[in-house]
């Protein structure tokens, strides 16, 4: 398993540039969450291996009315992943802003269903002419993300399984399956092969492994019996010194 860090969550007195360059350092792959608003040059010369980011700017997957702007941004997101050498992009059920759902729904209905599967598999489509892969995540809908649809991990993996296309994959969010759902090994066991990364942090508090409730060695051995050799990314805030937590994140995942 590959390790990498978000930079947008640790380091915070840095700027994003010098953050890429520390993780790097420490001899972590990177994680950016927006591209729009950074300097992809500047990042890309700090010579960091980028693991993921944001994959759309505006839209929700399950609303026919604006499905074809998730599309729109994805291929421009494409085009950014390109200067970072980024080979996962990140999706949404629903467009996020400051974490809360734009547009809040609380109740799924059939053509949300509908219209994600048909706009992922144009995403699909888009990311095998590009050779990156776009990666659904859960979220939890109790603390961070209310009022977005389709996000638990049960719902973002029938989605993934339904359209059943090689570049979208999962982007399982451990910290917020365990809010929203928990029995963690078993749901990793559950996802295998449609699991595109994995993003942890503890609960509560969402800071480093360690912290919280969450045993993430026994997560780890579990990743490890189902041959996961993919990439686990830390997004999780740093609880006290940021060095101190990346060190945790290499110890429970060692």
């Amino acid at each position: 398993m590959r390790l990498a860090v978000c930079a947008e969550m640790v380091f915070t007195k840095l700027p994003i540039a010098d953050r890429v360059k520390r993780i790097h350092e420490l001899g972590f792959d990177v994680e950016i969450w927006s591209w729009h608003d950074k300097d992809l040059d500047a990042l890309a010369a700090t010579g960091a291996r980028f693991s993921s980011m944001t994959g759309y700017l505006h839209g929700d997957l399950i609303d026919p009315d604006t499905a074809d702007e998730v599309v729109r941004t994805a291929e421009l997101s494409i085009k950014a992943a390109d200067t970072l050498g980024v080979p996962r992009l990140n999706l949404h059920t629903a467009e996020l802003v400051d974490g809360h759902a734009a547009r809040p729904r609380h109740r799924a209905t059939g053509q949300m269903w509908t219209t994600a599967l048909r706009t992922l598999e144009r995403i699909g489509a888009l990311g095998a002419a590009a050779g990156v892969t776009f990666c659904v995540e859960n979220l939890n809908t109790v603390v961070d993300h209310p009022g977005v649809p389709l996000a638990r991990a049960k719902d973002t993996l029938a989605l993934v399984e339904g359209v059943g296309h090689p570049n979208v994959k999962m982007m399982l969010d451990l910290y917020h399956a365990q809010i929203g759902e928990g029995n963690l090994v078993d749901l990793v066991r559950r996802c295998g092969p449609a699991i595109g990364e994995i993003q942890v942090a503890d609960v509560p508090g969402r800071c480093e492994p360690g912290t919280g409730e969450i045993h993430y060695p026994a997560v780890a051995r579990a990743l490890r019996d189902i041959g996961y050799s993919g990439t686990v990314g830390l997004e999780a805030f740093a609880a006290g010194d940021s060095s101190a937590a990346l060190q945790a994140f290499r110890a429970a995942f060692s």
